[in-house]
Protein backbone atom coordinates (compact mmCIF):
# COMPACT_ATOMS: atom_id res chain seq x y z
CA UNK A 1 0.00 0.00 0.00
CA UNK A 2 1.55 3.52 -0.89
CA UNK A 3 1.56 6.24 1.68
CA UNK A 4 -0.62 8.03 -0.45
CA UNK A 5 -3.35 5.27 -0.80
CA UNK A 6 -3.13 4.87 3.27
CA UNK A 7 -3.87 8.34 3.62
CA UNK A 8 -6.99 8.41 1.20
CA UNK A 9 -8.05 5.25 3.02
CA UNK A 10 -7.72 7.14 6.30
CA UNK A 11 -9.63 10.20 4.66
CA UNK A 12 -12.37 8.12 3.57
CA UNK A 13 -13.09 6.13 6.56
CA UNK A 14 -13.06 9.91 8.51
CA UNK A 15 -15.93 10.61 6.37
CA UNK A 16 -18.46 7.96 7.26
CA UNK A 17 -19.92 7.00 10.63
CA UNK A 18 -16.73 8.35 12.98
CA UNK A 19 -16.89 11.62 11.49
CA UNK A 20 -20.63 12.00 11.85
CA UNK A 21 -20.56 11.20 14.98
CA UNK A 22 -17.90 13.56 15.97
CA UNK A 23 -19.45 16.56 14.12
CA UNK A 24 -22.70 15.70 15.91
CA UNK A 25 -21.20 15.68 19.48
CA UNK A 26 -19.31 19.04 19.02
CA UNK A 27 -22.76 20.42 17.59
CA UNK A 28 -23.69 19.90 21.28
CA UNK A 29 -20.27 21.86 22.42
CA UNK A 30 -21.31 24.73 20.11
CA UNK A 31 -24.41 25.51 21.29
CA UNK A 32 -22.85 24.96 25.00
CA UNK A 33 -20.71 27.60 24.20
CA UNK A 34 -23.50 29.99 22.93
CA UNK A 35 -25.76 28.95 25.82
CA UNK A 36 -22.75 30.27 27.91
CA UNK A 37 -21.75 33.10 26.73
CA UNK A 38 -19.11 32.46 24.93
CA UNK A 39 -17.83 34.06 22.02
CA UNK A 40 -17.53 32.03 18.83
CA UNK A 41 -13.38 32.39 18.66
CA UNK A 42 -13.47 31.38 22.22
CA UNK A 43 -15.29 28.36 21.18
CA UNK A 44 -13.25 27.88 17.66
CA UNK A 45 -9.88 28.36 19.79
CA UNK A 46 -10.65 25.93 22.52
CA UNK A 47 -11.71 22.96 19.91
CA UNK A 48 -8.45 23.76 17.35
CA UNK A 49 -6.16 23.54 20.61
CA UNK A 50 -7.71 21.34 22.67
CA UNK A 51 -9.94 19.15 20.67
CA UNK A 52 -10.88 16.72 23.50
CA UNK A 53 -14.54 16.95 24.55
CA UNK A 54 -14.82 16.15 27.98
CA UNK A 55 -12.05 18.86 29.11
CA UNK A 56 -13.48 21.50 27.03
CA UNK A 57 -17.05 20.87 28.87
CA UNK A 58 -15.47 21.03 32.08
CA UNK A 59 -13.57 24.38 31.03
CA UNK A 60 -17.04 25.96 30.18
CA UNK A 61 -19.15 24.39 32.95
CA UNK A 62 -16.55 25.64 35.73
CA UNK A 63 -15.88 29.57 34.38
CA UNK A 64 -19.59 29.76 33.87
CA UNK A 65 -19.72 28.63 37.90
CA UNK A 66 -17.30 31.11 38.80
CA UNK A 67 -14.22 29.00 40.04
CA UNK A 68 -10.64 30.26 39.62
CA UNK A 69 -8.48 29.55 36.58
CA UNK A 70 -6.43 26.94 39.03
CA UNK A 71 -9.24 25.42 39.65
CA UNK A 72 -10.28 25.31 36.34
CA UNK A 73 -7.08 23.96 34.96
CA UNK A 74 -6.53 21.14 37.33
CA UNK A 75 -9.97 20.23 36.38
CA UNK A 76 -9.31 20.08 32.88
CA UNK A 77 -5.63 18.59 33.35
CA UNK A 78 -7.25 15.91 35.23
CA UNK A 79 -10.36 15.23 32.80
CA UNK A 80 -7.57 14.91 29.77
CA UNK A 81 -5.15 12.93 31.68
CA UNK A 82 -6.23 9.86 29.77
CA UNK A 83 -4.71 11.28 26.93
CA UNK A 84 -1.28 10.54 27.81
CA UNK A 85 -1.83 6.51 28.68
CA UNK A 86 -3.55 6.58 25.11
CA UNK A 87 -0.89 8.16 22.99
CA UNK A 88 1.54 5.96 25.10
CA UNK A 89 -0.11 2.76 23.54
CA UNK A 90 -1.12 4.27 19.86
CA UNK A 91 2.77 5.90 18.71
CA UNK A 92 4.12 2.22 19.35
CA UNK A 93 1.46 0.97 16.89
CA UNK A 94 1.64 3.53 14.28
CA UNK A 95 5.41 4.05 14.52
CA UNK A 96 7.95 2.24 11.79
CA UNK A 97 11.59 1.80 11.14
CA UNK A 98 11.31 4.87 8.54
CA UNK A 99 9.26 6.84 10.62
CA UNK A 100 11.28 10.39 10.85
CA UNK A 101 11.91 11.32 14.66
CA UNK A 102 9.83 14.71 14.68
CA UNK A 103 6.67 12.88 13.11
CA UNK A 104 5.06 11.05 16.73
CA UNK A 105 5.90 14.97 18.11
CA UNK A 106 3.93 16.40 15.85
CA UNK A 107 0.92 13.79 14.98
CA UNK A 108 0.32 13.72 18.44
CA UNK A 109 -2.05 16.66 18.62
CA UNK A 110 -4.38 14.37 16.86
CA UNK A 111 -4.81 11.78 19.29
CA UNK A 112 -8.33 11.73 20.75
CA UNK A 113 -10.60 9.41 21.31
CA UNK A 114 -12.47 8.36 18.02
CA UNK A 115 -8.83 8.18 15.80
CA UNK A 116 -7.58 6.27 18.84
CA UNK A 117 -10.18 3.64 18.82
CA UNK A 118 -9.87 3.68 15.06
CA UNK A 119 -6.58 3.01 14.57
CA UNK A 120 -5.58 0.59 17.20
CA UNK A 121 -8.65 -1.06 15.07
CA UNK A 122 -7.23 -0.74 11.63
CA UNK A 123 -3.53 0.01 11.90
CA UNK A 124 -2.72 -3.22 13.45
CA UNK A 125 -3.73 -5.09 9.84
CA UNK A 126 -1.83 -2.31 7.55
CA UNK A 127 1.91 -2.58 6.40
CA UNK A 128 4.18 -0.30 9.44
CA UNK A 129 4.60 2.72 6.64
CA UNK A 130 1.27 3.25 5.96
CA UNK A 131 0.11 3.71 9.46
CA UNK A 132 1.34 7.04 10.53
CA UNK A 133 -0.51 8.10 6.71
CA UNK A 134 -3.59 6.33 7.34
CA UNK A 135 -4.31 7.92 10.66
CA UNK A 136 -3.18 11.57 9.60
CA UNK A 137 -5.85 10.93 6.61
CA UNK A 138 -8.56 10.00 9.31
CA UNK A 139 -7.57 12.50 11.44
CA UNK A 140 -7.80 15.57 8.50
CA UNK A 141 -11.59 14.67 8.42
CA UNK A 142 -12.06 14.84 12.26
CA UNK A 143 -10.31 17.89 13.28
CA UNK A 144 -11.67 19.95 10.63
CA UNK A 145 -15.05 18.42 11.25
CA UNK A 146 -14.77 19.27 15.02
CA UNK A 147 -14.36 23.03 14.07
CA UNK A 148 -17.71 22.74 11.98
CA UNK A 149 -19.54 21.04 14.25
CA UNK A 150 -19.07 23.88 16.78
CA UNK A 151 -19.21 26.48 14.48
CA UNK A 152 -22.61 24.87 13.55
CA UNK A 153 -23.51 23.85 16.96
CA UNK A 154 -23.26 28.08 18.40
CA UNK A 155 -25.38 29.28 15.49
CA UNK A 156 -27.74 26.43 15.66
CA UNK A 157 -28.48 27.59 19.65
CA UNK A 158 -31.93 28.51 20.32
CA UNK A 159 -32.96 27.19 17.13
CA UNK A 160 -32.65 23.62 18.45
CA UNK A 161 -33.69 22.38 22.12
CA UNK A 162 -30.84 22.62 24.76
CA UNK A 163 -31.97 19.41 26.05
CA UNK A 164 -31.23 17.93 22.44
CA UNK A 165 -28.00 20.26 21.52
CA UNK A 166 -26.73 18.83 24.76
CA UNK A 167 -27.45 15.07 24.44
CA UNK A 168 -25.21 14.73 20.99
CA UNK A 169 -22.22 15.38 23.21
CA UNK A 170 -22.97 11.86 24.42
CA UNK A 171 -22.85 9.98 20.72
CA UNK A 172 -18.86 10.03 20.67
CA UNK A 173 -18.37 8.18 23.66
CA UNK A 174 -20.97 5.54 22.83
CA UNK A 175 -19.66 5.45 19.36
CA UNK A 176 -15.99 4.48 21.27
CA UNK A 177 -17.91 2.08 23.55
CA UNK A 178 -19.64 0.03 20.27
CA UNK A 179 -16.25 0.21 18.26
CA UNK A 180 -14.50 -1.59 20.99
CA UNK A 181 -17.67 -4.03 21.99
CA UNK A 182 -18.06 -5.24 17.77
CA UNK A 183 -14.63 -7.14 18.52
CA UNK A 184 -14.67 -9.08 21.76
CA UNK A 185 -12.15 -11.29 21.50
CA UNK A 186 -9.79 -9.49 23.93
CA UNK A 187 -10.92 -10.66 27.16
CA UNK A 188 -9.31 -7.21 29.07
CA UNK A 189 -11.52 -5.34 26.50
CA UNK A 190 -14.70 -7.27 27.49
CA UNK A 191 -13.89 -7.31 31.38
CA UNK A 192 -12.99 -3.47 31.33
CA UNK A 193 -16.00 -2.55 29.35
CA UNK A 194 -17.96 -4.86 31.91
CA UNK A 195 -16.61 -3.61 35.24
CA UNK A 196 -17.17 -0.40 34.02
CA UNK A 197 -20.53 -0.40 33.04
CA UNK A 198 -21.32 -1.86 36.71
CA UNK A 199 -19.17 0.32 38.48
CA UNK A 200 -19.46 3.43 37.23
CA UNK A 201 -23.51 3.73 38.05
CA UNK A 202 -22.67 2.64 42.13
CA UNK A 203 -19.64 4.87 42.55
CA UNK A 204 -21.66 7.44 41.50
CA UNK A 205 -23.42 7.29 44.42
CA UNK A 206 -21.05 7.83 46.70
CA UNK A 207 -17.92 9.70 44.83
CA UNK A 208 -20.05 12.62 42.69
CA UNK A 209 -17.52 14.09 41.58
CA UNK A 210 -14.61 11.31 41.03
CA UNK A 211 -16.51 8.59 40.10
CA UNK A 212 -15.60 8.42 36.50
CA UNK A 213 -11.72 8.30 37.42
CA UNK A 214 -12.22 5.87 40.25
CA UNK A 215 -14.09 3.77 37.99
CA UNK A 216 -11.69 3.94 35.44
CA UNK A 217 -8.60 3.13 37.46
CA UNK A 218 -10.66 0.19 39.38
CA UNK A 219 -12.37 -1.33 36.11
CA UNK A 220 -8.87 -0.84 34.07
CA UNK A 221 -6.79 -2.75 36.40
CA UNK A 222 -9.44 -5.21 37.33
CA UNK A 223 -9.68 -6.04 33.46
CA UNK A 224 -6.01 -6.26 33.49
CA UNK A 225 -6.15 -8.97 36.19
CA UNK A 226 -8.57 -10.92 35.03
CA UNK A 227 -7.70 -11.14 31.58
CA UNK A 228 -4.34 -12.37 32.55
CA UNK A 229 -2.53 -9.34 32.15
CA UNK A 230 0.57 -9.30 29.83
CA UNK A 231 0.20 -13.27 28.53
CA UNK A 232 -3.81 -12.41 28.30
CA UNK A 233 -2.67 -9.50 25.76
CA UNK A 234 -0.07 -11.86 24.24
CA UNK A 235 -3.03 -14.13 23.51
CA UNK A 236 -5.48 -11.74 21.69
CA UNK A 237 -2.79 -10.17 19.37
CA UNK A 238 -2.17 -14.07 18.57
CA UNK A 239 -5.43 -14.74 17.51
Amino acid sequence: MSLTRAFGRGFRDGLSVPGFVLISSFLGFGALIRQSEFTLVQGLLSTATGWALPGQIAMVELYTTGASFLVIALAVALTNVRLLPMTVVLMPVLRSASTPRWLPYFVVHWVAITGWAQALRVCPGMPRPARFPYFMGFSMVLWPGALMGTLIGYYLAGSVPLALSLGLVFLNPIYFMLVFAADLRIRTRVWALGLGALLGPVLHLYLPDFSLLVTGLLAGSLAFVLGGGLAGKRKGKAS
